[in-house]
């Protein structure tokens, strides 16, 4: 048989742990905000510039144009 009071500890814990990973608690609304900003960043052109090299590489090693 379990004990209740032994049981109960177990369950606080757990409700601990879950609410922990909520992604509408401070730590994934916070996340959330930094995404945000990063997502209306623009494209820095020298990655762009990398990507377009990657593009070109690609096209001449399957014979495309």
């Amino acid at each position: 048989m379990i004990e209740p009071s032994k049981n109960k500890s177990e369950t606080d814990g757990l409700a601990a742990d879950t609410t922990s990973f909520d992604p509408n608690g401070p730590i994934g609304r916070k996340l959330k905000s930094f995404y945000d900003v990063i997502e209306t960043e623009a494209v820095p052109d020298r990655l762009l510039d990398l990507l377009e090299k990657l593009d070109e590489a690609e096209r001449k090693a399957t014979g495309g144009s």
